[in-house]
């Protein structure tokens, strides 16, 4: 790597220009490398609160004649509190956008700089520390979180370079004064000097695992994770990490018995699944929870993959009746409860549905309210119920590396540290799942992660353990095709559109030592 020879940025200030040469207009929308999402908000419009005010940072007179652009606002202030108080971006930005009155267009340009920002930090984070000279630890959090959203803009959106350096410069001046804005307008136009393609050239590693990493915004073990789980498919890493990198379309959920998917598509606009027979994709931003079938609970937000998860589970085939005595071990916040539930009501079935947080559990209640689904606040390890269930879902807790495009700052979250505690919490749910199960019955495992220590070899180390059946998995989400090589059945961001679900079914044997 080059050295860069006009040395580091000062966060006193730095460059010839303050940067606020422009309008504060982009040249047209913002739209990510590979599709549009938004617009961009010109900063001339105000806010509902109009200008900030200068922080702690700011010198005694500094500039007040220029309000800050709305959208970047907001967008700042959730980046802000992912990193000072590990929030989620995708529960702090709905609120703030509601309580400041944005909606529209300005909303989508929000939601794409907070959300693209969050879920491109790493690759940011090396062009910020090359264009400053320093390591990003070094810079004061503030200062970063506007350096991101500058960054971002410039790589990785077609907003225009004027506009993504002087509204970054305008954000640090209302923040900090005149001195700290040089600081950020230097490193943007360093930053601005490359294109994104040029930056993945010059910085990324070249182990061709990590390269992909990088130029994906992925840390290198969930980019080797995903490679090992893709096996003799390793070959697709690259298009897997890409679907996994850009924004996820909405996914609906009909209740069955209240509403069918062609209905729901027809009275939203959206297009029915191609998965399951309750599934409808929404095109476009907006707010899905203000829709009137998610309202009035006919429907409900929940991606593809998890629909097929609850579906496998009810399609699996058992040894003897089906008495209809359900169970959701790990039941929190409650959406495959729901959808289980529903299935339940129309054969008179019930639903037991264990949840060992009761803030969790009243989620779950709300989702299954009027639906024969009894909710237990209980440690699903432990959880007391009388055994013999004649089908159990184990949605365990786990990394979610299967659904990060879902939570956009989590891939920068976890660490492989994390992985150990949570197999051994996945082994004693499933092990406890077991054991309630009826000879003949069925547990189906899953997780939203496609890690082989959470997904096969939790699976194994029960078969070897209790001489589980392993039924072939894929019979149970019949007409979806690239599952893998079975028994167990995989699905992917790229291949299926779903988050990157792992399912496995299991039979207890009617007679032997596994029957109990």
């Amino acid at each position: 790597m080059a050295p860069d020879r006009r040395g580091p940025a000062d966060e006193r200030g730095f460059g010839t220009s303050d940067g606020r040469g422009g309008d504060g207009r982009g040249t047209g929308p913002a739209d990510g490398r590979r599709g549009a999402r938004g617009r961009d908000s010109g900063a001339e419009r105000g806010g509902r609160r109009g200008q900030r005010s200068p922080g702690r940072g700011a010198e005694p007179g500094g500039s007040r004649d220029r309000a800050v652009d709305p959208a970047r606002e907001v967008a700042l202030d959730v980046l802000r509190a992912v990193r000072e108080r590990d929030a989620y971006a995708n529960l702090t930005l709905p609120k703030l956008l509601r309580e400041r009155r944005i909606t529209g267009r300005d909303a989508a340009f929000a939601t794409e700089l907070a959300y693209g920002a969050s879920r491109s930090q790493g690759q940011l984070d090396a062009v910020i520390a090359e264009c400053a000279g320093r390591p990003v630890g070094e810079i004061d959090g503030p200062l970063l979180d506007i350096l991101r959203l500058g960054v971002y803009q410039l790589l990785r959106t077609r907003t225009g370079a004027h506009a993504a350096v002087d509204t970054s410069v305008d954000l640090a001046r209302a923040e900090f004064g005149a001195g700290r804005a040089g600081f950020v307008n230097a490193v943007l136009r360093r930053a601005g000097e490359r294109d994104a393609e040029e930056w993945v050239r010059r910085l990324a590693p070249a182990d061709p695992i990590a390269r992909l990493a990088f130029e994906y915004a992925h840390p290198t073990w969930i980019a080797q994770a995903f490679a090992d789980a893709l096996g003799a498919h390793a070959g697709e890493l690259g298009e897997l990490l890409e679907a996994d990198d850009e924004r996820p379309v909405v996914h609906l959920v009909a209740r069955p018995g209240d509403i069918t998917a062609e209905e729901l598509s027809l009275v939203t606009g959206g297009e029915e699944g191609r998965w399951s027979p309750y599934a409808v994709y929404l095109d476009g931003g907006g707010d899905p929870g203000q829709l009137e079938p998610v309202r009035e609970g006919m429907a409900a937000v929940q991606d593809e993959g998890s629909q097929l998860v609850a579906l496998a589970l009810t399609r699996a085939p058992l040894l003897g009746e089906d008495t209809g005595r359900w169970l959701d071990l790990c039941a929190g916040p409650g959406g495959k409860a729901a959808l289980l539930g529903a299935l339940a009501a129309i054969d008179r079935f019930t639903v037991d549905a264990v949840e060992p947080a009761e803030h969790r559990a009243d989620l779950v209640r709300r989702a299954t309210a009027d639906l024969p689904v009894t909710v237990h606040v209980a440690d699903g390890r432990d959880s007391g119920l009388e055994p013999g269930y004649d089908r159990i879902l184990v949605d365990a807790p786990c990394t979610g590396l299967g659904a990060l495009r879902r939570r956009p700052e989590a891939r920068w979250r976890r660490t492989p540290a994390d992985v150990a505690d949570l197999v051994v919490l996945q082994r004693e749910l499933l092990t406890a799942a077991w054991d309630l199960v009826r000879p003949g019955g069925v547990v189906l495992y899953s997780t939203c992660s496609p890690h082989l220590p959470e997904t096969v070899a939790v699976v194994a180390d029960l078969v070897r353990r209790t001489g589980a059946e392993q039924l072939d998995t894929r019979e149970s989400v019949p007409g979806v095709p690239g599952l893998g090589d079975g028994p167990g059945a995989q699905l992917w961001p790229h291949r299926h559109g779903t988050d990157a679900m792992f399912l496995a079914a299991l039979r207890k044997p009617l007679t032997g030592p596994a029957a109990g």
